[in-house]
């Protein structure tokens, strides 16, 4: 289902870019595979050729028949830093909700060979403030390719819950220094979205029930 949807996704009308993702064990960053759990990261004209996607898409509807759970979130872009296989695929929407203070977050970077092995040393390290941070809704670590290429997707109460992470872990911040220090990545990207539409369910639950758009 990752080999063979290149075809249908390239010939969707008003699909800008699009990802084939898989998942790490756990939550966060871990070069150790989950086979259950796949992402679909796509970028659209309008909402209106998504929704053609997802509602008549013979390439979903297989997706669909092979899974137990679907869950899709709608998001609008905020800003985004960094490149993405040397293009910047998210433009800031003109159409952001000043009173909707949810923040989704992807990270992505493809890490230079020799600096593989000090970065997954430190990344347990670097991960331990999340499970006591205060305002993080949900988190998953997802990307190309294992080892090499490593992404995280992160849902936040608000930008405040965001940035005391951020600026305020010890631990995240020496790796952003380790970050700087040591030049981990060759290529890397950090960018902000607002949530505004969630659709179906993770671990039978409904994420973001606040959306005035959730079905």
């Amino acid at each position: 289902m990752m080999q063979f949807a290149h075809s249908s996704l390239k010939n969707s009308k008003g699909l800008r870019f699009y990802r084939l993702l898989g998942s790490g064990k756990g939550e966060g960053f871990n070069p150790f595979p989950d086979w259950s759990v796949y992402a679909l990261l796509q970028v659209w004209d309008s909402e209106a050729h998504a929704n053609e996607f997802f509602s008549h898409s013979d390439l979903i509807q297989r997706y669909r028949a092979k899974t137990r759970e679907v869950w899709t979130i709608y998001m609008r872009s905020m800003v985004a830093k960094g490149l993405w296989d040397k293009q910047q695929p998210f433009e800031k929407s003109k159409e952001l909700d000043s009173e909707n203070p949810t923040i989704a977050v992807i990270t992505r970077a493809t890490i230079k060979t020799s600096q593989l092995l000090r970065f997954w040393r430190y990344v347990p390290t670097s991960e331990k403030p999340l499970a006591k941070s205060d305002g993080l809704l949900f988190k998953k670590g997802i990307g190309e390719a294992p080892i090499f290429q490593m992404a995280t997707f992160s849902l936040w109460s608000s930008a405040d819950a965001l940035h005391q992470f951020a600026y305020k872990s010890k631990e995240h911040r020496v790796a952003i220094e380790k970050t700087q220090e040591l030049n981990w990545y060759s290529e890397e990207l950090f960018s902000r979205f607002q949530p505004y539409r969630s659709v179906g369910t993770w671990n039978g639950t409904a994420p973001l029930p606040e959306l005035k758009k959730s079905d």
